[in-house]
């Protein structure tokens, strides 16, 4: 994770008040990824991630979690383009609108785990599953 350009002091300003000032739909999706609720997975928020500030991220499954205002037609190409960046760095980012997380909380979380149930974790993608137990012994 890169911290925002120093040539750019606003950028870092403007992320410290994204996070001590997040929107509703912010807000609401934020207290249930928290303290790993949501299948003891850790989420940070408002991450610089490729120069770029993402609202959720979990590291473990490199898993970005954007929530898009009502502003986000007239900035669609600009975070088209900022996707193409972050998967090309291999990042998984999933979008959610304000509509969504407000009307529907419990699809999007289902559709977070989802995702991160499709994404080995680094564990995973190298054959070591779970931990060795006492024993030395691989748990199942």
């Amino acid at each position: 994770m890169r911290r925002p350009d120093p040539d750019k002091p606003d950028s870092l300003n403007r992320v410290r008040a994204m996070r001590h000032d997040p929107t509703e739909p912010e807000k609401r999706l934020w207290s249930k990824l928290r303290n790993r609720q949501l299948d003891g997975i850790k989420f940070r928020r408002q991450v610089w991630l490729a120069e770029y500030a993402a609202d959720f991220y979990a590291a473990e499954f490199k898993l970005v979690i954007e929530v898009d205002g009502d502003d986000h037609a007239v900035r669609e190409a600009g975070d088209r383009h900022r996707t193409g960046i972050l998967e090309r760095e291999g990042f998984r980012i999933l979008r959610f609108g304000n509509a969504d997380v407000m009307d529907t909380l419990d699809g999007v979380l289902e559709a977070i785990l989802m995702t991160v149930r499709e994404t080995p974790s680094p564990s995973q993608a190298f054959g070591l599953g779970p931990s060795l137990s006492p024993k030395g012994e691989r748990g199942l």
